[in-house]
């Protein structure tokens, strides 16, 4: 019974962050592809150039705590000690208001240094336009992290596609309205989005905690309200989890900072002209990595979901619920992103053409960076099943260690491959698929090491990579197909709508997603049913 309630659980919160992570990718897509449309590959790099900078110290305020907060009140809550687990969250909102007011109002005043040693000091408007989401975003991730550790992922789904509604709404808005000033503050304009959306999301999570508030003050009346650890325990206790976590979550938009760094130096090195350079660097960032970014979520959400449920079982000593949860975490990661990778690969040129059709000149390149990247999603995606095992078990210093070493990988790649010129931008995409590949059989190996788990190859990755090489066939001739008797987007968009259906009969036919599993899920009961009566599910 433990072991198909918490299945639920687990299936129930990935599904709800995945699904809440791909509309706010798909929304991301609506807000730069029109915007790169509008202000051109040129003006863009203008606005990654702050992207990047804003990201790495989000992360530093936001990836940590709440995990944390999640694991601490998790573990609180399966004891009974509901009165610590709200004073964890009581004192984890004190700490991310502090980092909050410091991020923000140091970006603000160090603004002109930063963007000047990326050599664009006209990026300095996108940059400050980022500086409230930098106070507002570390509160919303702790409530996020409250009702996280509640295995609640309902609020967290709602906030993150009401944030990305008015991220885009208003960021778009803005960036043509400054467009008439110039091509810097038309990138000001689209940053401001990060803010305002921010906003909004808070506004909505906040709502949804006051809801809560009756509930919660019953189930801290029946466990009392004597505290058993000091402020300063928790915090001790938030950051040994915290600083591990932040760290591993840093290195890699460190690294696309240090991108914006490198890429573009080498590419002057080896004789670009500066127009050229920001153009290909545009094409990189602004083009490849938006389209790949949006299945990466479906994997993040399988980590998040992974984290209280297999700490829940690390914490009874039930070490064969965590193992069965580490195969099925896999197995969830591997089963969503494949399809992806490989539709990416086999339709990277008409993906940009229908996105990106004022863009001819810098389609091809974009292609072939959207290639590469979709390669290293698949390693991406067991990085972060792997993870979410050892953040469960307590283990988070491993997979820092091993997303660092992936790191230095990616650094030496980079600055090798792009100073080729027949390779030039492509050389950091290269560099960041290695990265992930190096990262996943770290952690691969860590976990094996720490739990015993046995990964049953047949099914965690056979069957989704047969059905997921079929699709991809079907998806390439079918283009093809339809390419000879009509445009490109419409050709696109047919296969990828075939591709998606031959994939979901193939999972069911190779038994890649079993009856038992649908069956787990209440709402899933009557597909089921209606799938064994068509003798498509095992």
């Amino acid at each position: 019974m433990e072991d198909s309630k918490s299945k639920k659980t687990f299936v129930l919160g990935a599904m709800l962050l995945g699904i809440a992570g791909v509309m706010v990718k798909v929304l991301g897509l609506f807000f730069r592809i029109p915007l790169t449309n509008l202000i051109g590959v040129e003006a863009m790099a203008y606005y990654q150039i702050a992207y990047p900078v804003y990201v790495m110290i989000l992360t530093v305020s936001t990836s940590g705590l709440p995990t944390a907060i999640s694991k601490m009140i998790s573990e609180r809550r399966a004891a009974g000690h509901y009165y610590e687990a709200y004073r964890v969250f009581r004192v984890s909102f004190k700490v991310m208001l502090a980092l909050g007011v410091i991020t923000s109002v140091g970006v603000f005043i160090f603004a002109p240094m930063i963007t000047k040693l990326q050599k664009e000091p006209d990026a300095v408007y996108a940059l400050r336009a980022t500086t409230p989401a930098l106070l507002l975003c570390p509160l919303l991730s702790c409530y996020r992290g409250f009702f996280q550790g509640q295995k609640n992922n309902a609020p967290t789904a709602v906030s993150q596609v009401i944030e990305q509604i008015f991220r885009v709404g208003f960021g778009i808005a803005m960036a043509v309205l400054l467009l008439k000033i110039d091509l810097p503050h038309a990138a000001a304009g689209a940053s401001s989005g990060a803010s305002i959306g921010s906003l909004f999301g808070l506004i909505a999570i906040l709502f949804l905690f006051m809801q809560n508030k009756e509930k919660m003050h019953a189930e801290i009346k029946e466990s009392g309200r004597k505290p058993m650890q000091s402020t300063r325990g928790i915090i001790r206790d938030l950051l040994a989890i915290a600083v591990p976590t932040t760290i591993g979550a840093c290195i890699m938009p460190i690294l696309n900072w240090i991108d914006t760094l490198i890429v573009k130096r080498r590419l002057l090195s080896i004789g670009f002209a500066d127009s050229v350079a920001r153009t290909l660097y545009g094409e990189l960032t602004a083009m490849a990595s938006p389209i790949v970014n949006v299945p990466q979520y479906l994997t993040q959400a399988i980590a998040i979901s992974l984290v209280p449920v297999i700490s829940d079982a690390y914490r009874r000593d039930d070490m064969d619920f965590v193992r069965k949860n580490a195969n099925l975490g896999l197995r969830y990661g591997f089963t969503l992103v494949l399809p992806c990778s490989l539709g990416m690969m086999v339709l990277a040129k008409p993906i940009m053409q229908l996105f990106y059709p004022t863009q001819t000149a810098s389609i091809p390149n974009a292609a072939v960076c959207l290639r590469i990247y979709a390669v290293g999603l698949v390693f991406l995606s067991m990085t972060h099943a792997f993870t979410g095992v050892l953040q469960g078990i307590g283990k988070q210093n491993i997979p820092v260690i091993n997303l660092l070493i992936g790191a230095v990988v990616k650094t030496v790649m980079t600055f090798i491959l792009t100073g080729i010129k027949v390779i030039n931008v492509r050389g950091a995409a290269v560099g960041t698929a290695c990265a992930y590949l190096v990262s996943a059989w770290l952690n691969y190996k860590a976990v094996k090491r720490h739990t015993y788990a046995k990964f049953d190859i047949k099914t965690v990755f056979v069957r989704p990579a047969i059905s997921a090489a079929i699709m991809a066939v079907v998806v390439f001739f079918g283009y093809r197909l339809l390419h000879a008797h009509m445009g490109n987007a419409l050709s696109t968009i047919i296969s990828v709508f075939v591709g998606v259906i031959a994939y979901a009969l193939l999972i069911f036919l190779t038994g890649a997603i079993t009856a038992e599993e649908l069956e787990a899920v209440p709402r899933l009961r009557k597909a089921a049913r209606v799938l064994k009566k068509l003798h498509l599910l095992k």
